[in-house]
C-alpha cells in the first residue's frame, strides 16, 4: 500500500501474526525504503518483503496532459495549492533495486510491469523470492517466463492502483479474482497469490479452493492503528457519505480504485500518462488533506471495504486466516 498506508509498525504486527508483512517502496527514496527496511529489522525477527514499482515510458501525448491539467487548475485554488510539475520518473528503480541487493529481504514483489530475465534471477541468486503482481492470464505468462517464483493474481476487485504491466488509454475488462485465477491457473503452474477485495475468512477459503496458495489484502488493514492512513482518510472509509468504488485516472493518470468522491466525478478524462499527473496533483492531493477535504483526496480503496475495521492488525491477520492453522 503505496503512499503512506503500509508503514514499518503494520509491517511488524503483520509479520509478527504469521503473515508475510511487505514495505511499500512506491513514491520513496531508496534512502527512505533503506531505513525502513532497517526499522523493521530492529524491532522483529520475522519475514518481510518489499513492493517495488516498475518503471514505465513517458508519455508522449503533452498535449492531453496539459488539456487536463488546465481543468484542475480551480481544484488547486480552491484549496491553496499549485498544480506540481508533469514530469515522468522512474521512482529511483535502479537505486531501490541496489539496496535489495546489498541489504536483501525474504520477498520483493513487483507492480506495473515484469523485470528483466537477468534482475529476476540476480535477486534469486540473494535468496530472495520475487513475485510479480498480474492481472491476465498473458502478463502471467511472461513472469513466468522470467522466472519468477510467484505470481499475485490481482483481480479487478483490488483497491488502488491495477498492476497491469501496460497503461493503456483504453483496457480491455479484467475478471474477477476467482475467474482470473483460473485463466492464470490454464497458462502457470507457479504458486499463486489472491489480491482483490478478500476481506472475510468465506474470500480466503473460496479463492484457496480454485487454486491460489496464500492471499494478499490490503484494504481489510487501512482502517488498523498501525496503518499510515490518515484519520480524515480511516474515517471516510466508515462513513455513509461514501457507498460505492470505482476505478479512475483522474489522480495519478493509471487506474486506480477508489471511494467516489466528488474529484473522481468531476474528471473521467484523465489521459493515460503515469506518473505525470500523479506528480502534478501532488500537491492538490497533499492540501486537500491539509485541509481536511476528503473530497479531492485519493481514497483507494477496495470492494469490500466496507469490512475494514479498527481492530489490530495482527488480529486482522487471526480473523482472515486463523482457522487454517
Amino acid at each position: 500500500m503505496g503512499g503512506g498506508p503500509s508503514t514499518v509498525s503494520l509491517v511488524v504486527a503483520g509479520s509478527g501474526a504469521g503473515a508475510l508483512g511487505f514495505l511499500a517502496a512506491g513514491y520513496k527514496s531508496a534512502a527512505a525504503m533503506s531505513s525502513e527496511i532497517s526499522a523493521v529489522r530492529a524491532a522483529t525477527g520475522a519475514a518481510f518483503g518489499v513492493n517495488v514499482f516498475v518503471p514505465g515510458q513517458p508519455s508522449a501525448d503533452r498535449t492531453a496532459i496539459s488539456g487536463y491539467l488546465a481543468t484542475l487548475v480551480p481544484e488547486a485554488e480552491a484549496v491553496g495549492a499549485v498544480l506540481g510539475d508533469p514530469s515522468w520518473d522512474d521512482d529511483e528503480f535502479e537505486a531501490k533495486i541496489e539496496v535489495l541487493l546489498e541489504d536483501p529481504v525474504a520477498a520483493v514483489s513487483f507492480t506495473f510491469g515484469c523485470p528483466s530475465p537477468r534482475l529476476v534471477a540476480t535477486l534469486r541468486s540473494a535468496g530472495t523470492v520475487v513475485i510479480v503482481t498480474v492481472t491476465t492470464a498473458s502478463e502471467a505468462a511472461m513472469a513466468q517466463s522470467a522466472g519468477a517464483d510467484a505470481l499475485c493474481v490481482q483481480g479487478h476487485e483490488a483497491g488502488a492502483h491495477r498492476g497491469t504491466f501496460a497503461n493503456r488509454p483504453n483496457p480491455t475488462p479484467e475478471p474477477g479474482l476467482l475467474a482470473l485465477i483460473e485463466h492464470v491457473s490454464a497458462v502457470s503452474a507457479l504458486p499463486l497469490i489472491a489480491a482483490g477485495g478478500i476481506m472475510e475468512p468465506a474470500q480466503v477459503d473460496a479463492v484457496l479452493t480454485v487454486g491460489a496458495v496464500a492471499v494478499q489484502c490490503g484494504t481489510a488493514f487501512l482502517r488498523c492503528p498501525e496503518s499510515g492512513a490518515s484519520a480524515d482518510y480511516k474515517a471516510a472509509l466508515g462513513s455513509g457519505r461514501y457507498t460505492s468504488t470505482a476505478i479512475t485516472r483522474a489522480f495519478s493518470g493509471r487506474a486506480a480504485r477508489g471511494l467516489v468522491n466528488q474529484f473522481m466525478v468531476d474528471h473521467p478524462d484523465a489521459p493515460a500518462a503515469y506518473p505525470e499527473i500523479n506528480n502534478a496533483t501532488r500537491p492538490v492531493r497533499a492540501a486537500a488533506a491539509a485541509r481536511h477535504d476528503a473530497e479531492r483526496m485519493s481514497l483507494w480503496a477496495g470492494q469490500g471495504y466496507r469490512s475494514a475495521t479498527e481492530r489490530p492488525a495482527a488480529q486482522v491477520v487471526t480473523d482472515l486466516c486463523g482457522h487454517l492453522r
